[in-house]
Formats: structure tokens, sequence, C-alpha cells
């Protein structure tokens, strides 16, 4: 007769870690390092009510995220963001130059300069954080 294990099977442990972000690091350039699982990256011509960010790190091209859920939280890393347009949510995003932090409020269905084009020394700004609430 064989004895049954004394240890049970192990636990998941939930890091929050952004699914793919190696690969998408890879493709893309940009940095996803965890959230609540409400913000996700999106494709830009595949839907409605989607914020949508503009790099210039990224040869100006847009980058877009679904907002889903009464509130999100994407931490993560696109250099040279200079505009965003919000959807229906609320929206802070967060952002570094040097050892500054900047918080920026995004207007809900339009477009708000952030970054470069809202500071007067127009300094290069990475976005670090995105918080959405319904």
């Amino acid at each position: 007769m064989t004895a049954v294990a004394e240890t049970g099977p192990g636990y998941a442990i939930e890091d929050f870690g952004y699914p793919d972000a190696d690969r998408i690091l890879a493709e893309r350039g940009i940095t996803l390092k965890r959230g609540d699982g409400h913000i996700v990256l999106a494709d830009c011509t595949g839907g409605t009510d989607l914020l949508e960010l503009w790099s210039r790190h990224r040869a100006n091209d847009r980058v877009c995220f679904r907002v889903t859920g009464t509130t999100g939280y994407l931490s993560l890393e696109i250099p040279g963001v200079y505009a965003a347009r919000g959807n229906s949510y609320s929206t802070v995003i967060d952002m570094t130059t040097g050892t500054e932090e900047k918080s920026f409020d995004v207007t809900r269905n339009t477009w708000t300069p952030v970054g470069e084009s809202a500071d007067d020394q127009s300094r290069d700004f990475t976005l670090m954080e995105i918080r959405t609430s319904k």
C-alpha cells in the first residue's frame, strides 16, 4: 500500500505581472509591468472607447488600452508620451522626467496635452502609471 503524500498541491500566488510582457517589449518596445487586469493593451483600429497615447519614441505610433470595470491600474514604461485621448473613464497618468514625478488628469473623450507638450521646458517624460475610475 502506498502512503498518501502529506503535502497537498502547491499554491498559486498572483503577482499581477502583465501577461506576455516580454513578447510585447520585444515586438512593440512597451514595458508593461503589472496591473489589476482592468487596463489592457488593445489594437487601436479595433474598437471604441479606448484610451489612446502618442509617443515620440514610437515614431509617432499610437498605443491604445481598453479599460474595464469600475477602477483600473497599470504600471508600465513608455518614453516620450506627449498626448493622451481619454475614454469614458476618469484617468490619471503619472509620468517622470529625470527625478521629477508629475501627474496629469486626462480629459474624458478628448485630447489632453501631457508630458513635454504640457511642460514649459518641453522636457521628455516617461509614462509610468495609468489609473482609471468610472
